[in-house]
């Protein structure tokens, strides 16, 4: 069991690495509510979709948190998400984006 903000929670998605307090919350709000949810999911659109139901900007690192937390659940492969600011920036550059 983890706690979040005073509340104790059991969810699958705070046992991968980059799953903290913040970014679960995050997940809350964009309805991921498992690791296979979070499997299928894209970081281009979580992080897009999160701006827009916060109705604020976010830090582009959340973007790297999302990549790599999608990655371990796909994969298993634990990395720690600064792994990832690399591989958004290029992708930015290109102006690549997932479906």
């Amino acid at each position: 069991m983890h706690k979040t903000k005073s509340l104790k929670i059991n969810s699958e998605l705070l046992t991968l690495m980059n799953v903290g307090s913040a970014t679960y919350q995050d997940l809350q709000l964009l309805e991921i509510k498992s690791i296979n949810d979070l499997a299928n999911a894209c970081p281009d659109e979580l992080y897009i979709r999160l701006q827009k139901i916060t109705g604020h900007p976010h830090d582009p690192c959340v973007w790297d948190i999302f990549a790599a937390a999608i990655n371990e659940a796909r994969t298993g492969k634990k990395e720690r998400w600064w792994k990832w600011t690399e591989t958004r920036k290029q992708r930015q550059l290109k102006g690549t984006f997932c479906t």
